[in-house]
């Protein structure tokens, strides 16, 4: 028996075969099926993908045989990657030297007399195994038989290739998955942690101006004043980053409840206290559906918000209207205000991007508002989208899943 010789590029070719993270996983439907093609076309009983390994030989796909893995020096696949551009066939293995008294082919029962295999070759042309047929009789293939088979083989690489691709890309999905839980962790203790000492500086600024109002003068009271709202803004700021970090708790789409529209959206124009000219056009029908209140009361919060804010007209105009079909509620928010950028439409729903500098009362926006309602709207199967014309009017529309509850038998 020859043992067959080790490759020049041996510690390449192994680099490589380890790159792929293919050896000891466990049987794919893919592989099985190349093999089973690979009999089909080659008439043969046995059907092997075989990669070499630094001293075995081990088998990701078998057909017509219960193998696993053997010693690298009684493979014959081990002979056929030095010739990492040529098919090698043995059309009666028997009568070859090189195999006589091979430990791998005596204990074969019934024995090989033919074999035939083609090398899987990567880009940087390394044999990283074979793909072979083999017979219990001397045989020969056909030059088309032997041309499908190395168009297989090299399917089998391509399917490699895309196997470590998709599992680089689940890797990195979940790191990122792990990243984003550790980021709203952080997000959410740290602004709860925030919360409460904002609350007391906002108590203890309208303590000391009722308590020293006498002895300040109007600089002083304008100073406190000034981080009051400071406060405020801050406290809003970090209210939103809760709301953002949330919203895959509170669009929920099994906490459903049946509401009617108008009403809702009654009670959320009511917290705004609007002082400003305003006309609001509700719904012309009184549609009740059944969604998720809370998250479909968060987004008309935003976006109701944003109309009433981000406006300079004397009177402010808001036109909302909803639609519906079989399988989705469609809802729009328009006003008459500033109108966003066209070069600001494609990141408007990009966390902390930000339309316009300030707002009608000149304060700046966080960015996080419409982030938010991008997340709520996608958490409860729909689709957010604007239309806008800068400094005559914005409309968004969204739609929501309709709530289906499956039966069961």
């Amino acid at each position: 028996m020859e043992i067959p010789q080790i490759p020049i590029n041996e510690k390449e070719r192994l680099e490589a075969l380890q790159r792929l993270e293919i050896l000891d996983t466990p049987a794919e439907k893919a592989y099985d099926d190349i093999t089973l093609i690979a009999a089909e076309i080659s008439k043969m009983p046995i059907v092997l993908i075989n990669l070499i390994d630094k001293n075995r030989q081990w088998a990701k796909a078998a057909f017509g045989i219960n193998f696993c893995e053997s010693d690298r020096k009684h493979s014959i696949c081990a002979h056929v990657i030095n010739n990492p551009n040529e098919i090698t066939e043995y059309k009666n293995i028997t009568e070859v030297k090189e195999f006589d008294k091979n430990p791998l082919l005596e204990k074969l029962n019934p024995k090989i007399n033919y074999y035939c295999g083609i090398p899987i070759v990567n880009k940087e042309n390394l044999a990283l195994g074979t793909l072979c047929v083999i017979d219990h009789k001397p045989n020969q293939l056909s030059d088309a038989q032997k041309t499908s088979l190395q168009a297989l083989a090299q399917q089998v690489m391509l399917l490699f290739e895309l196997r470590k691709k998709n599992s680089s890309l689940t890797k990195a999905k979940e790191e990122l998955h792990k990243q984003n839980e550790l980021l709203k962790n952080f997000a959410g203790t740290v602004s709860h942690d925030m919360k409460m000492p904002l609350s007391n500086m906002i108590l203890t600024i309208d303590l000391l101006k009722a308590q020293y109002d006498k002895q300040l003068d109007f600089q002083g009271k304008k100073h406190l004043d000034y981080i009051k709202q400071a406060s405020f803004t801050l406290s809003d700021y970090i209210s939103s980053i809760l709301t953002h970090y949330e919203t895959d708790k509170i669009a929920d789409k099994n906490n459903v409840e049946e509401i009617d529209v108008n009403h809702l959206l009654e009670e959320v124009i009511d917290l705004f206290h609007i002082q400003e000219e305003c006309e609001i056009n509700f719904i012309e029908e009184n549609p009740v559906i059944k969604v998720n209140k809370i998250a479909l009361e968060q987004i008309f919060i935003n976006l109701i918000g944003n109309s009433l804010k981000y406006n300079d007209k004397n009177k402010i105009i808001i036109s909302l209207n909803f639609s519906k079909d079989q399988h989705y509620y469609y809802f729009s928010v328009t006003d008459n205000g500033v109108g966003i950028p066209e070069d600001k439409k494609d990141s408007i729903f990009d966390l902390f991007s930000i339309a316009t500098s300030v707002d009608r009362n000149g304060r700046k926006g966080n960015g996080i508002g419409l982030s938010t309602v991008k997340k709520l709207v996608e958490g409860l199967g729909g689709k957010i989208t604007v239309e806008s014309r800068e400094g005559q009017e914005t409309s968004f529309k969204f739609s929501i899943q309709k709530y289906s509850q499956k039966k069961t038998a």
